[in-house]
């Protein structure tokens, strides 16, 4: 059938929990359970609704840091207020499990069962019940409760039809007319004698104690008593003697309870012998409450002598027409319609009836845990001599107490904890990138994903292929899905990231914590976003020298980034003692100080890192906005051109550097050169998708605006080539600006209509407030409605900034406003706007020329 990280064998509560623990931490899973049903196993499969949980709702959360939450779950389930000392139906709890497991995702079910393990080489194969197999890293038995034991009944009795031997077996039923006899006194009697009570009928209960379980406390949670000095056989003989006396015996049972497993640890085999023999079935009394209500129920059944009480054992039974004549150890006869075996689960493996529990013990994977119960285990419940572990009722021998929630809550924790050490010790070792960070991969994998990381970290073309062939060469490299994945989010590369993402989490238990917590922030950045964006920073925060991580998260030449400035600005200062003298950190610092306006020192850290790496676009990037923010645009057009004509070819940012030559050409006034270069290197299809809506659609728009261009046809063919999501629904509000720009350049007021509406539907304030009236504005400039215009665009000016992108692209927002505010036959106080600009940076010829014509035209 299929590999897979870990399989966790039952889908009950210990295989829900344990599941869950492993998925936090970003182990693959594979849960393995006939049962439709996920989250039930044997307790909780009942759709009796007076089936009751023995355990108040507010102490059986699935995460014991939070142990309201499955009280706050049944509040919204049932549509009332549960309190926490509420005891809740079974059937309930099973839900809550299975929408808990559902929730968490990234788990792989399969409904089969498992008839055998083999130790593999690298693990175990689980051969399952319709032939297939699955091979796994390691493996988890939560295989549940086992089966009750029929030793005690007489053969003639166990080969009648009116004996039941397991009330919960599926299609087990009990006949509905005549008498019954409950053999055992424990909780499920409890419950079937609830269930099954009849006016006409009378319920036996025999047991070797002729007593019932106690009574819980309502609404309230008794005192623990102290018991960290007990120890041994006299520690619990003391212990004993409270319980017994019958003052304060919840007080020492609740105290005793999480000091169970060290005692019993520190018992011999006599002395363990000892209390089996003499006090376990008291205990369990003590020990296993009823719910109140329940308690209650009962006791009205028996006080209405529908329900006798009997101290013995059963020694004979005889067919009795439809039913059976019983004869007990006291020497009574009863005759009943039904006999159910109410005396609980076995404890010996060897008496279990699973076929896989005997596989186990036949091939020497398991062996029987003291005095026979269980499995022997070691601390972390892993079986000795393999990767498989176990937790629950197979624990009994080695811990006593085994069964109930809290404790199964516990266990699923340290057998979770434990895999995840074992997964990390087995890994040989490994290849490491250009930062020292360990990469879970071949050689050959490594080299290649290497090369692609370079290649985006300098801003270069072909690190997509270049890391594809990384998880060509090595199909479980999940690091490496989890990048090619994110690039298919973040540029949009044709890459099909759902499979990729779910190929990352598939392999990420090979991983070591940073690795899987990238592929956890990819997956939640496909999910979502703005939460996956948070998710990806708290990655970095944990792990800063993964570079890669950064750089998707800065806002670049190559991805949109997830902070705005000056989240920027603060993430990259702090990542300064990490990096120190590296090239793209160098790049980036640039690029952080030319945004600050810090025009030398950008310059000065641009020119180092292009010393230790003259490819690096980041690089290239920073310096060519120094020049233009400075009004270099001669020096700044000839030293670009220098680098465009050395590195442009193999570089990813060629379109964007072209695009800046092309402004310094509009800002020096030479149209020709600017129609040259745009019918060269800018216009469709020689350039498409994103770059052609960011580069190509607004470098025309600035030509119409400033120098009368007629940009309809070509922008039409810009719209035509674009992405059609990033026109009608883009993901962000730096695309939706150079949508709308596009758009208008296009002359296509429908079209900004319509992103109009989609943005102030939108359920973020930067599109409501600020790209829906630009939209408006522009749509208002491609109609000549400019009073209009320069109202929406009036309204949009002082929160360019939240739009994203450099201010040399926002820029084209105030030519826009410049541009209306004249054909308004506002021209002083588009002089005004224009004079604003130029106090901050030395005039282009371009400006000049504008400025002199407004200060020129009516007032």
């Amino acid at each position: 059938m299929g590999t897979c990280g870990v399989a966790v064998v039952g889908a009950g509560a210990a295989g829900v929990l344990t599941a869950l623990r492993m998925l936090e931490r970003n182990l693959e899973v594979v849960l393995i359970d006939p049962a439709e049903d996920t989250g039930r196993g044997v307790a909780y499969s009942t759709r009796e609704p007076t089936h009751l949980l023995n355990v108040p709702a507010g102490r059986l959360s699935a995460d014991d840091a939070d142990p309201g939450h499955f009280a706050r779950w049944a509040s919204d389930h049932l549509g009332r207020a549960v309190d926490p000392g509420e005891f809740l139906p079974r059937h309930l709890f099973g839900s809550y499990l299975g929408e808990l497991l559902g929730e968490a995702g990234r788990c792989r079910r399969v409904h089969d069962r498992v008839t055998s393990v083999r130790r593999t080489r690298n693990g175990v194969t689980l051969r399952l019940a319709a032939g297939g197999t699955i091979d796994a890293a390691a493996a988890v038995l939560a295989v549940g409760v086992a089966a009750p034991d029929c030793g005690w009944a007489p053969g003639e009795l166990r080969s009648s039809p009116a004996f039941v031997a397991d009330p919960w077996a599926p299609g087990a039923e009990l006949d509905d007319e005549g008498d019954v006899l409950f053999v055992g006194s424990g909780l499920t009697m409890v419950d079937l004698a609830i269930q099954h009570d009849r006016p006409q009928r009378t319920m036996h209960v025999v047991s070797r104690t002729g007593l019932l379980p106690r009574r819980h406390v309502p609404g309230r949670t008794p005192p623990r008593l102290d018991v960290g000095g007990v120890a041994g056989t006299d520690g619990l003989d003391a212990v004993w003697q409270a319980v017994s006396g019958g003052r304060g015996w919840r007080a020492a049972v609740d105290g005793l309870r999480p000091a169970t497993a060290r005692i019993w640890g520190e018992l011999s085999d006599a002395e363990r012998a000892r209390f089996l023999a003499e006090k376990a079935r008291y205990w369990n009394c003590y020990r296993h409450r009823m719910a109140p209500a329940a308690a209650d129920r009962l006791r009205g059944i028996r006080r209405a002598g529908r329900l006798r009480m009997h101290t013995g054992e059963v020694v004979a039974a005889r067919p009795d027409g439809a039913g059976l004549r019983v004869e007990l150890s006291t020497g009574e006869e009863l005759r009943v319609r039904s006999v159910v075996n109410c005396t609980g689960p076995s404890l010996d493996p060897r008496r279990s009836g699973n076929p896989l529990v005997a596989a186990l013990l036949a091939d020497g994977l398991a062996t029987p845990g003291p005095l026979g119960l269980g499995f022997a285990t070691e601390p972390d419940g892993r079986l000795p001599g393999a990767p498989l572990w176990t937790l629950g009722a197979t624990r009994v021998g080695t811990l006593w107490e085994s069964t109930a929630f809290p404790e199964i809550r516990q266990q699923a924790g340290t057998v979770a904890a434990s895999v995840l050490e074992y997964a990390r010790a087995r890994r040989p070792a490994r290849p490491r990138d250009r930062y020292g960070l360990p990469l879970s991969t071949t050689r050959e994998a490594a080299e290649a994903f290497t090369a692609g990381m370079d290649r985006v970290l300098r801003g270069q073309q072909d690190a997509l292929d270049l890391l594809v062939a990384a998880t060509d060469a090595d199909p479980g490299f999940a690091l490496g899905h989890a990048v090619v994945g994110l690039l298919g989010l973040e540029w949009g590369a044709p890459v099909d990231v759902e499979a990729r993402v779910c190929d990352a989490q598939a392999h990420a238990l090979a991983g070591d914590a940073r690795e899987r917590s990238f592929v956890a922030a990819v997956a939640a950045r496909a999910a979502d976003l703005h939460a996956g964006g948070q998710a990806l920073l708290r990655h970095i925060e944990a792990f800063p020298r993964d570079a890669l991580a950064v750089n998707v998260a800065v806002p670049t030449i190559s991805f949109g980034g997830i902070t705005s400035d000056r989240e920027t600005w603060a993430l990259v200062e702090r990542l300064r003692r990490d990096y120190g003298e590296d090239w793209w950190y160098l790049s980036q610092l640039a690029f952080v100080r030319q945004d600050q306006g810090r025009w030398d020192e950008a310059e000065t850290l641009s020119a180092r890192a292009l010393a230790l790496e003259p490819s690096s676009g980041h690089a290239v990037h920073a310096r060519t906005h120094v020049f233009y923010e400075t009004a270099e645009h001669k020096a700044g057009l000839t030293w670009l051109n220098d680098w465009i004509g050395r590195w442009g070819d193999a570089s990813d940012g060629r379109v964007h550097f072209t695009w800046h030559a092309a402004l310094h050409e509009l800002m020096l006034g030479d149209d020709a050169a600017v129609r040259r270069r745009y019918d060269r290197d800018l216009a469709p299809p020689a350039v498409a998708g994103p770059r052609a809506l960011v580069d190509s659609g607004s470098l025309l728009w600035r030509c119409e605006i400033t120098r009368n261009w007629d940009a309809r046809a070509g922008a039409a063919a810009v719209l035509g080539v674009s992405p059609q999501d990033m026109l009608a629904r883009p993901a962000t509000s730096f695309a939706a600006m150079h949508a709308a720009i596009a758009m208008a350049a296009a002359g296509d007021e429908d079209r900004l209509h319509a992103l109009a509406a989609y943005a102030a539907g939108h359920d973020s304030d930067v599109y409501r407030q600020v790209v829906a009236p630009l939209c408006d504005g522009l749509a208002n400039v491609v109609a000549k409605r400019w009073d209009a215009a320069v109202t929406e665009l009036e309204s949009v000016r002082p929160h360019v900034d939240r739009l994203g992108g450099s201010a040399a692209q926002r820029e084209v927002i105030e030519d826009t406003y410049v541009h209306a505010l004249a054909s308004a036959g506002r021209h002083l106080k588009a002089a005004a706007v224009l004079s604003a600009r130029l106090d901050r940076r030395p005039p282009s010829p371009l400006e000049r020329g504008r400025l002199a014509g407004l200060r020129a035209g009516p007032a």
